[in-house]
């Protein structure tokens, strides 16, 4: 486990990372990271991908407590 696995183990992240890929006549939405806020500065924030997409984007959204 590295140093910011140590910092954001146990705490529930500030937003969700998406992967979005346009689709005809839809949008399809792929969870692959999360990321947390620096909670020394709150300047930066700590962004752990599961996956790294090779098209599309990568969006960011505020975290909820409802599951996906």
């Amino acid at each position: 486990m590295n140093n910011a696995d140590n910092k954001t183990a146990g705490k529930l992240p500030a937003y969700i990372a998406y992967q979005v890929l346009e689709g005809e006549g839809r949008n399809f939405w792929t969870k692959i990271g999360a990321a947390w806020p620096h909670a020394k500065d709150g300047k930066g924030f700590t962004i752990q991908l599961d996956a790294l997409p090779l098209d599309g984007r990568i969006v960011l959204r505020v975290a909820s407590e409802k599951k996906d």
